[in-house]
């Protein structure tokens, strides 16, 4: 995120910085290390900063601040939790660390079972309790709802809270990354499949549903719109698919717009 609005990110890997170099992964493959994991060498300065300020006592959310505003990035970037939470995917083949599923398996093992190491004992920061009791509306991002949005939805309190502003007023707008029954990045169709849920814009809906208060689907998923009203979520179609700036850009104005709506009702 930081990255992408900074405008460094690598639009053709969807991660990571654009125009990297890979010396420092090179050499580790040389050195007999795995190198599965990929990270760039502009890259790397982050993770070796970040880490580095961790070890001296920062907290996570003061070193994400940091990096973004030397970065130039003027939103401000939070993570859910000061806390280590780790994702935990049970396949066929045992229990597997979210990032040896998605990077090493390359997300081809059935998911049955996610589990979220530590969110017993985490916390939400004060300053995410702050932003999302004083939000004028609040967006769910169009991201995988189980493993993505799924451990957010787990920390303490945070469901309170958007109870709370949802009971007064602020819309709460959910976007699906399902589009026709598919997601366009990762693996969030088949691991709701896996999990007993429908793989359809509908399917996600159900799982928003009594917390988000609007939710917005694509043209190609026009016709679930009035079952996914019955949930209560007002349905908003509209072309979801983004691919450059400019359809990035038309998708937020249509969230804002829907937000506007709701504000209005």
């Amino acid at each position: 995120m930081t990255y992408t609005l900074a405008g460094l990110d690598d639009p053709v890997r969807g991660w990571g910085l654009r125009d990297e170099s890979w010396i420092v992964a090179g050499q580790l493959g040389r050195l007999g290390e795995e190198t599965w994991f990929q990270l760039g060498d502009r890259d790397i300065a982050t993770h070796i900063v970040r880490t580095a300020r961790l070890r001296a006592g920062a907290s996570l959310s003061d070193i994400t601040l940091a990096i973004a505003r030397s970065l130039g990035v003027r939103a401000t970037i939070l993570p859910m939790s000061n806390d280590d939470v780790r994702t935990e995917l049970l396949t066929d083949d045992g229990w597997l660390a979210f990032q040896e599923y998605f990077v090493h398996r390359h997300q081809e093992p059935a998911v049955r079972e996610v589990r979220f190491v530590g969110i017993d004992r985490a916390q939400a920061t004060a300053r995410v309790r702050g932003e999302l009791g004083f939000a004028d509306g609040i967006v769910i991002g169009p991201s995988n709802p189980i493993v993505s949005i799924g451990p957010i939805l787990a920390l303490e309190g945070i469901r309170e809270l958007l109870e709370t502003a949802r009971r007064g007023g602020v819309p709460i707008v959910a976007v699906s990354p399902i589009v026709a029954g598919k997601a366009l990045k990762g693996p969030a169709d088949r691991m709701l499949a896996s999990l007993g849920h429908e793989p359809t814009a509908l399917g996600v809906a159900r799982l928003y549903a009594g917390l988000a208060t609007g939710f917005v689907l694509d043209v190609a998923d026009a016709a679930l719109a009035p079952e996914i009203a019955r949930l209560g979520l007002r349905a908003f179609v509209v072309d979801t698919i983004m691919t450059d700036d400019p359809s990035r850009v038309a998708v937020a104005r249509s969230i804002l717009d829907a937000i506007a709506e709701l504000r209005a009702a």
